[in-house]
């Protein structure tokens, strides 16, 4: 059984899609050992206790330093013994050492068709007011691997969406979330969960 840890920062809409795809079946062989969230006010902290799925919060804000921090919080991850690390709209700079202790073990979700739109400062909402103001007609979504770089990890599923006339980059997040984010990283959990990955 794979042992999962997802890390949020707010709503844990993609926590909640990959709950669904478990329940469903969508996803087998895997299992959510613990959420953590850098935000104490993260509703996804409440998904996951609703489940009985320990729910942490771990804020940078609490530590003297970043190195603090960096160093609790990797050995807060090495305490639930993961085999996956899912980053879904955790928006905190992963340590270094974390990324090379878990090489090829974390995967991030990310709300454009990478190589576009992503690096620094693409997180959120910015994703899609750049994807408008560029005057894209597709956009979509990425599941990566997780190395050193800024969204530059080895990418495993993507999945596109159109960009409507009219749309607001509010209508487009969501239209995103609903039709590649929440289908594609249950899918590559899944994958990797049943050794479908390399």
């Amino acid at each position: 059984m794979l042992r999962v840890g997802v890390m949020v920062s707010g709503g844990g809409t993609n926590l909640q899609a990959i709950l669904d795809a478990l329940d469903c079946g969508k996803i087998t062989g895997a299992e959510i050992a613990v959420v953590i969230s850098n935000n104490p006010g993260a509703y996804a902290l409440e998904r996951a206790r609703s489940r009985g799925i320990q729910a942490v919060c771990m804020s940078p804000k609490s530590f003297e330093s970043r190195e603090a921090f960096n160093e609790a919080f990797l050995a807060k991850v090495d305490e639930y013994e993961l085999d996956l690390i899912v980053l879904a709209g955790f928006l905190v700079t992963i340590p270094a050492a974390m990324i090379a202790k878990y090489r090829n073990r974390i995967i991030n979700v990310h709300p454009s068709l990478i190589p576009s739109f992503c690096g620094v400062g693409y997180y959120g909402l910015k994703v899609h007011e750049a994807a408008l103001a560029r005057g894209v007609k597709i956009t979509g979504a990425t599941v990566h691997f997780v190395d050193e770089g800024m969204d530059s990890g080895p990418i495993i599923l993507q999945k596109a969406v159109e960009v409507l006339p009219g749309d607001t980059p509010e209508v487009l997040q969501r239209r995103v979330m609903e039709q590649a984010e929440w289908v594609i990283l249950p899918e590559a959990i899944d994958r990797i969960a049943n050794g479908r990955i390399e």
